[in-house]
């Protein structure tokens, strides 16, 4: 069997496709195992940034808005662990890097700015960068398991990335105030 990176252990999956071609479901399968791994990280730093990121708000509507989305993240942790024992997977995390360095830019801008107008928005352009990341690779994953005929795992993924959405939205309403405030 072909594998991608690190040898796994993969097991055959059906495809939406009738082309026999088992062997890149199973790449695709990895992969997207490897990409829940890695959201599952993602979603365990944010639990751990979310709290920094609401005491550094100087706005108590930003600040409240970090509150309500870390309560979100933790169920979205949940919910990627639900998705892995809908997959008879074992849930794992893999680093996500790309959060780690998202999460960094964050922290510079509480260093930099702290309790500032200002601050809020670069806290705010700092959380939707991280909920841009978090939806387009969300979007991904429910691709892959919509290909992969994974229904239970696409109806928690699309919950997510509804929420995420919604998330988004929200921080660009509390940017209008914000970057009113920082002028």
């Amino acid at each position: 069997m072909k594998t991608i990176g690190k040898s796994r252990n993969v097991k055959p999956v059906s495809s939406s496709r009738d082309n026999g071609d088992t062997e890149m479901d199973n790449d695709l399968h990895a992969l997207f195992l490897d990409e829940l791994a890695d959201l599952l990280s993602a979603e365990q730093q944010l639990i751990k940034a979310l709290p920094k990121l609401a005491k550094a708000a100087k706005s108590e509507e930003l600040a409240e808005a970090f509150r309500s989305h870390l309560e979100e993240t933790k169920n979205h942790a949940s919910r990627l662990e639900a998705v892995f024992s809908s997959l008879g997977e074992k849930a794992k995390s893999k680093t996500c890097k790309a959060m780690k360095g998202l999460v960094e830019e964050g922290s510079e801008i509480m260093d930099e700015w702290g309790d500032t107008d200002a601050g809020d928005a670069g806290l705010i352009a700092a959380a939707q960068k991280v909920e841009h990341y978090e939806i387009a690779s969300y979007g991904t994953v429910c691709t892959w398991a919509k290909e992969m005929g994974h229904n239970e795992a696409l109806d928690l993924l699309q919950q997510t990335l509804s929420e995420e959405k919604a998330a988004d939205e929200k921080l660009t309403e509390l940017s209008e105030a914000a970057n009113q405030e920082a002028e």
